[in-house]
């Protein structure tokens, strides 16, 4: 008991106190909810003397005991409502201990208790449950941070004061997150909506919902450096998937004209306010399709999202106002990066790129291609400026080992990325199906790892042998699910649009925090 604080040991107490008087703090059998607090707000009319029998469970968040009757505060999964608690209603008979020593005395803020009652509303207007019946469904043996509130009779308006706002903490503790800020849980409800609305999208085209294997031989999809494990019983390495893409390929050779996956994801890089290690993206593939086609259909999709999430096309984020109506902005990436440098880069070597970079205070390291000193010139001097949807469109074919040689452009692929506030939120190619061609840009991959590119492919043969049974023109996307969360509940932060994120050991933490 010597390392609890004086609130945890009170609460320890209470609990021995509880079961001195036979009650249960753990209760196992069924409550039976009826109700919930956003329901009974929404539709109770006391004219119509509905909701007289209902009942409740949540949490306790206030009380204010006065004498025989008392006022206290229960939040459920909906929202918060007013409990009024009278002792002989409870107790109806000689036994007054549940409300004198147990109401009173053993119950804490943050307990789960259930209520059954009748709805109505007080002298000042506040809908409220007249409770009958109370009992203990789980006790809290931590205290939740103290988050004070102040309402403006005359306005209505709320002010939060003391609230639990450290990032530190709410990400490491999301349970209480959630319990003391209802934003939060608010943010995950739109984010969930956002996957249900694509998900709705694409099974509306009829496009069949797929799994593929997370644990892989061979990671590739992507330019990306792998998380490995080991398999005990077969003795080999595999690695974390980067990307489900030719998984998903294999399935459009096996016959299915369309394909898409929710999947989740491992990069082993590095962490910042857009970047999490495991993240969620959704890749699509249809076949006989090329990758205009596909920029239409993302338009289409990402503009029904925000229509399903706020009702318009217009989403605030930050200081900025994105609108999402089509049809997006399109440029192709040496058209983008003459725009915003002033330079053309179209015809330099890689000595001239290295210049240019130089010139354009672009950091680079001696492993660096072509196509990483393009990706950087472009990361630095124009992504960030993109700030309304924009679709940028054909990439050098040094870029993109996986997408079609372009049909009009020599040296270029087809292939678009979304940039939406200043970040890439998709990646789509019309898909390369050539086995020959791919053979020779894996191959042109592993020259780049063996130059000391972490993030270079590597060579599938599986997927090769794939492509060699002929697979049809199709169209590929990649689109990523915790970015475009970002951007529909205006989050600043990636770890504000994952429940859990990836965070340093709390040891390890807190010894650095001493440190400094």
């Amino acid at each position: 008991m010597q390392h609890l604080s004086e609130q945890e040991q009170l609460r320890r107490q209470k609990l021995e106190e509880l079961e001195k008087l036979g009650i249960e703090a753990y209760p196992s059998e069924l409550f039976d909810v009826t109700f919930y607090a956003k329901e009974i707000h929404d539709n109770y009319h006391p004219e119509l003397n509905n909701f007289q029998e209902v009942t409740l469970a949540g949490r306790l968040m206030s009380s204010r005991v006065m004498g025989k009757a008392s006022f206290a505060e229960l939040m459920d999964t909906s929202g918060r409502i007013q409990l009024y608690i009278n002792r002989d209603e409870i107790c109806p008979g000689e036994d007054k201990t549940l409300y004198n020593v147990v109401f009173k005395k053993l119950l804490d803020l943050g307990d789960f208790i259930g209520v059954k009652g009748h709805v109505f509303k007080t002298q000042v207007g506040e809908t409220s449950v007249h409770v009958t019946e109370l009992k203990l469904l789980s006790k809290s043996l931590r205290p939740l941070p103290v988050v004070k509130t102040h309402k403006d009779e005359t306005t209505g308006e709320v002010t939060t004061y003391d609230a639990f706002t450290d990032p530190e903490q709410r990400y490491r503790q999301r349970y209480v997150d959630l319990v003391v800020n209802p934003s939060v849980r608010d943010t995950f409800i739109k984010r969930t909506q956002l996957v249900q609305s694509m998900r709705n999208f694409l099974n509306d085209k009829g496009y069949l919902e797929v799994e593929t294997p997370i644990l892989q031989p061979l990671y590739g999809g992507a330019a990306a450096r792998p998380f490995t494990t080991h398999h005990n019983t077969l003795d080999m390495t595999l690695y974390l998937r980067i990307a489900n893409e030719l998984y998903l390929k294999r399935l459009i050779v096996g016959g299915f004209d369309g394909v898409y996956e929710f999947s989740k994801d491992f990069r082993n890089e590095g962490m910042s306010r857009f970047h999490n290690p495991e993240f969620t993206q959704m890749e699509l593939y249809v076949a006989y399709k090329d990758y205009a086609w596909m920029m239409d259909l993302v338009e289409e999709m990402v503009e029904r999202v925000a229509m399903a999430l706020h009702g318009k096309t217009e989403v605030q984020v930050g200081a900025n106002v994105i609108n999402f109506q089509r049809p997006w902005q399109r440029y192709t990436m040496f058209e983008a990066i003459e725009k915003y440098t002033g330079v053309a880069i179209g015809e330099m070597d890689e000595a001239g790129l290295r210049e240019t970079a130089g010139k354009l205070n672009v950091h680079l390291d001696p492993s660096m291609g072509k196509a990483k000193i393009i990706d950087e010139i472009f990361g630095e001097h124009v992504e960030p400026k993109l700030i309304q949807p924009t679709f940028i469109t054909d990439y050098p074919v040094e870029m993109s080992p996986l997408a079609k040689k372009h049909r009009d452009r020599p040296g270029m692929v087809e292939r678009f990325e979304a940039i939406c506030n200043g970040k890439e939120i998709c990646n789509a190619f019309s898909e390369l199906n050539d086995p020959i061609d791919q053979r020779q840009r894996f191959e042109d991959q592993l020259e780049l790892g063996k130059r000391g590119d972490t993030e270079a492919m590597v060579l599938d043969e599986d997927f090769l042998r794939a492509l060699e049974y002929g697979m049809p023109p199709t169209a590929g996307l990649g689109i990523g699910i915790d970015r475009l969360s970002m951007i529909m509940t205006n989050s600043h932060s990636i770890q504000d649009v994952l429940f859990f994120p990836q965070m340093k050991p709390e040891n390890v933490q807190k010894e650095k925090q001493e440190e400094k």
